[in-house]
């Protein structure tokens, strides 16, 4: 468990070291970020679903998905009560219920679990259903009008839709693309998850700490993404009669910390950003300690 953080929090340290000594220069903030969601990030989620067989455990996705779901939605209509914009409230539902499945995912998996195949269903569950979501509101909330060809176009337009789709339907046609396509995709992709970590700690050398009254909502956010939507998961994992490796799975999954995505979201659409950076800060510093309570007592 501490080899699958060690190399977040190094790697977030070392953005944090170059922003304070401004080795990359003023707007490497917004470089990087934009270089990692518009190129390297499609690249690796394509990369790593067109080479992932598709399967799908209906019990277990519904389960998450409805973790996700009530989170999500708990998160943004307090939000929305509490008086923040549309983009904010959406930033907020993000960082409660978006979990790091892919860079943190992986590895913390493969040691709880034993291996990484429901990952790859949430991973899809994520990238397919819940972003495109995500980004209707954000769009919404910039003040972008909705007509149905620009809703039917938005993966189209969106890279961070595009590749993954493409990459399932890679996988669910068998076809591998030629390795003058797949080798510089990967090569690209593999800089996404050390780009992103990077990001998040050139933000740091600039953000500060929560602005005032974004601490308790950090709070907030931080229980509903460690505690509440692990809970839920886990209850409709029970009642739908999930059994106990693919349960644990399940929740393992929902207990993931909340996605670095969240925050390159947020600084994408230039709303909630330290709110989102901060819930990424706070829920993968605790969620160490969560993860290895779900595994001890569900194993």
């Amino acid at each position: 468990m501490l080899a699958a953080f060690v190399p977040i929090w190094t790697l977030t340290a070392l953005g944090w070291l170059a922003g304070r000594r401004r080795l990359l220069g003023d707007d490497a903030e917004a470089v990087l970020g934009g270089f990692v969601f518009h190129l390297a990030m499609p690249a690796a989620l394509f990369t790593a679903l067109s080479r992932t067989p598709l399967q799908f455990h209906a019990r277990a996705l519904a389960a998450f998905a409805a973790g996700t779901a009530v989170t999500t939605t708990v998160a943004f209509v307090l939000a929305a009560r509490a008086g923040r914009t549309t983009g904010e409230a959406t930033i907020g539902a993000m960082a409660a219920g978006y979990v790091n499945s892919a860079n943190l995912g992986i590895p913390v998996a493969l040691q709880v679990v034993g291996d990484a195949a429901f990952l790859t269903e949430v991973l899809l569950f994520q990238v397919l259903v819940v972003t495109p979501a995500l980004l209707v509101l954000l769009d919404r909330g910039a003040g972008r009008r909705l007509r149905p060809g620009r809703l039917l176009t938005l993966p189209l337009r969106n890279p961070v839709i595009a590749g993954p789709a493409l990459g399932a339907l890679c996988s669910g046609l068998d076809w591998h693309p030629p390795a003058a396509v797949a080798g510089p995709l990967a090569l690209l992709g593999a800089a996404a998850v050390p780009s992103a970590l990077v990001t998040l700690g050139l933000s740091l050398t600039g953000g500060g700490p929560p602005p005032t009254g974004a601490g308790g909502e950090v709070a907030l956010l931080s229980g509903l993404k460690l505690v509440v939507q692990p809970l839920v998961a886990w209850l409709v994992g029970l009642a739908a009669g999930v059994g106990p490796g693919p349960l644990l799975a399940l929740v393992v999954c929902a207990a993931l910390p909340t996605a670095q995505n969240t925050y390159l979201f947020a600084r994408e659409y230039a709303s909630g950003t330290a709110v989102a950076r901060w819930t990424v800060l706070v829920t993968t510093a605790l969620s160490m300690v969560t993860l290895a309570l779900v595994g001890w007592l569900l194993s």
